[in-house]
């Protein structure tokens, strides 16, 4: 992927890698976070600030799982701390679920999924982490040294992205990836900058403007449409306000835009702030973006007890069935985000494709795969369809109206003169 990021709302239900979307931390970890959010009554719909100086502080994401022996749920009431609890009535022990994310306690059979450490965000925000040392340098220098919000950031610039981020979560977390696409090119431009020559910096703003071009390449390679032009309108609003709705989509861009500018306007980057290209940017993402997901450990933790030989089983559930109870379906979220793929968004679309975006069981980080759904001839066309080819005709047509041509391909061309 080019550019990617996990939902806001599902980072209380994903501890994973800020680069990679890797799973990080521990079983341990990942379960009592979830339990945590459950006990403030955050659920997955609502977002939460994480502050340094919560429960879910660096320290306690250092810190690693002991070795001792395992430990009955039954058996920790001595705990401190408040008790998670569901709309069962499934009461936890006190202090199980700090026990938990500190590595007090070690669950059965867990080490079967054993996670990299998570690496806190280098600059302090308390909101980034990351599988490896390698993965925080790599984000550091393509986008998060000027989208960090921790106590190296200058104070004025750190209050505007805090502004920007709201905004985002308030509005659309497109936003987030949108900023994550300029912050590369700028970050790109200055790379370039630096290499040039004493000889080509005489040029001045001739070499300004072809350096950005360069640093923009990237990005230039996806379709791209203004936003609000290639939304697709939602049901609940009329075609008779579909103007008025498109009206209300480039006002939200614009008050977008100017928060980010003020975060981190550069002047040689100037032209990368205008409305035209910030919705241009946004809607490339709409078009082009594939949904960003990956498998839960948590979930094959509880699977992997669940199919377990007795009598094993059995001792295994007297620790893991009350964590179950509590955490009701949220046992199996996985991470969601939104990405975009370079070569993928250069595949043009059919109703009748020889390809798809994939996701294998082994793929464990926020990768995808495009695999063959049938024979592909030397010399034929790959392609991928946009929207769900099983549709009837006139459901797909109107679908494919959004990315602004009317497809024809074999497929419709034959259901459209049979």
């Amino acid at each position: 992927m080019l550019v990617g990021s996990q939902h806001t709302s599902n980072k209380m239900d994903c501890l994973v890698c800020s680069f990679c979307f890797r799973f990080v931390g521990s079983i341990e970890l990942q379960i009592g976070r979830k339990l945590y959010f459950q006990d403030l009554g955050v659920s997955t719909n609502h977002q939460c600030d994480m502050e340094p100086s919560s429960p879910m502080s660096e320290d306690c994401y250092e810190a690693e799982s002991d070795d001792g022996e395992e430990i009955a749920l039954e058996n920790n009431e001595s705990m401190g701390g408040c008790s998670s609890s569901n709309s069962k009535g499934v009461a936890l022990p006190n202090g199980l679920v700090e026990s938990l994310m500190n590595g007090g306690l070690s669950l059965p059979h867990s080490k079967e999924f054993s996670m990299p450490p998570a690496i806190p965000c280098s600059g302090g925000c308390g909101e980034a982490f990351y599988c490896s040392k390698s993965c925080a340098e790599a984000d550091w220098e393509a986008f998060h040294s000027l989208l960090c919000t921790g106590r190296k950031t200058e104070p004025s610039r750190r209050e505007a992205l805090l502004k920007f981020i709201q905004n985002a979560n308030d509005t659309n977390d497109i936003f987030l990836l949108a900023a994550k696409a300029i912050s590369s090119t700028i970050l790109r431009y200055k790379k370039l900058k630096l290499a040039c020559s004493e000889e080509q910096r005489k040029y001045g703003n001739i070499v300004d403007l072809s350096i950005l071009l360069e640093a923009w390449k990237p990005i230039s390679m996806g379709h791209k449409r203004r936003w609000w032009d290639c939304i697709a309108l939602p049901e609940d609003v009329e075609p008779s306000n579909e103007v008025a709705f498109r009206m209300q989509i480039r006002e939200m861009a614009f008050t977008s835009l100017q928060l980010l500018k003020e975060a981190i306007l550069d002047e040689g980057c100037e032209p990368l702030f205008s409305l035209e290209i910030y919705g241009q940017i946004i809607g490339m993402f709409e078009l082009n973006n594939l949904d960003l997901v990956v498998a839960s450990p948590v979930e094959d933790y509880f699977l992997y007890v669940d199919e377990l030989p007795s009598p094993y089983k059995e001792k295994a559930e007297e620790i893991t069935r009350p964590l179950l109870d509590v955490l009701g379906d949220s046992y199996s979220i996985c991470c969601q985000g939104t990405a975009f793929f370079p070569l993928q968004s250069c595949m043009n679309h059919s109703c009748y494709p020889n390809a798809k975006a994939f996701k294998r069981e082994e793929d464990r980080d926020g990768q995808a795969t495009i695999i063959a759904v049938r024979p592909i001839h030397p010399g034929e066309e790959v392609t991928v369809s946009y929207i769900d080819e099983d549709l009837p005709f006139e459901q797909r047509r109107a679908l494919l109206a959004d990315y602004g041509f009317e497809c024809r391909c074999p497929k419709c061309l034959q259901q459209q003169h049979p």
